[in-house]
């Protein structure tokens, strides 16, 4: 292909990555009020705990009048993000797979479709982890003395980005294995440096949380560290 078609080809497989980012966003704006009542839960449960609110917990609220509609397109946009990412990895595959090697293309498929349920694992055990960072925040740290009143922007803000957080964090391992396999590191320095790897993982979970409690760096570092250990394992396995 010359330089034209290639940028011709790019062009179509952006504008389709496009068009299921907006057809998702929209799917996602149009069912927000579901979507809000699911991701409002912890935050429900927390505060309907502490006795100063409704039986169901208190409601989020807005400051001002514009904030509960960019409140519905901020969903929307990070939404149908998430929804578009098999879309956008397909159309990446696809654009980049005529120039990989036979060797490489072997390991391309399992790379995407490991990365994809990596992030979505990423981001199941974000939700697990936000009603134990909601506790400690706004129960835990003031000792319950402090009846909080929090504005939808900023925890779904705050929820977003834990998904976020989380899911770009569980992609480690396939970094480990591409690093591995490309023979920048060797599983026997890998073996060699896991103290380093655990006080490193460590940092990295405090710099990267979100909500910067020690339950949610606990359970991202638990997890990366068995990441660690097991991209030690398949790094040994592929290279036979």
């Amino acid at each position: 292909m010359t330089l034209v078609e290639h940028l011709a080809e790019l062009r179509r497989r952006l504008l389709v990555s496009v068009a299921a980012v907006v057809v998702a966003g929209i799917v996602v704006f149009v069912a927000f009020p579901q979507i809000l009542s699911w991701l409002e839960g912890p935050y429900r449960e927390v505060t309907a705990g502490q006795g100063a609110c409704p039986d169901d917990g208190c409601d989020l609220v807005a400051t001002d009048p514009l904030a509960p509609f960019l409140v519905r397109v901020k969903v929307a946009g990070y939404g149908g993000l998430a929804l578009a990412v098999p879309v956008v990895a397909w159309e990446i595959w696809r654009f980049v797979v005529p120039a990989l090697r036979p060797n490489e293309k072997r390991y391309a498929v399992p790379f995407i479709l490991a990365a994809v349920a990596l992030f979505a694992l990423g981001c199941v055990v974000a939700w697990v982890t936000i009603e134990r960072a909601l506790e400690f925040l706004l129960v835990g740290s003031v000792g319950g003395e402090i009846q909080p009143f929090v504005t939808a922007d900023r925890y779904l803000t705050l929820v977003m980005l834990m998904f976020v957080a989380f899911g770009a964090a569980f992609e480690f391992p396939l970094v480990l294995v591409a690093l591995l396999l490309s023979n920048v590191v060797s599983t026997a320095s890998l073996r060699r440096a896991r103290r380093w790897a655990v006080l490193g993982l460590t940092v990295f979970a405090a710099v990267i949380t979100p909500s910067q409690d020690p339950f949610s760096m606990l359970f991202m570092v638990v997890p990366l560290y068995v990441f660690y250990e097991a991209a030690i394992v398949v790094g040994r396995v592929m290279k036979r």
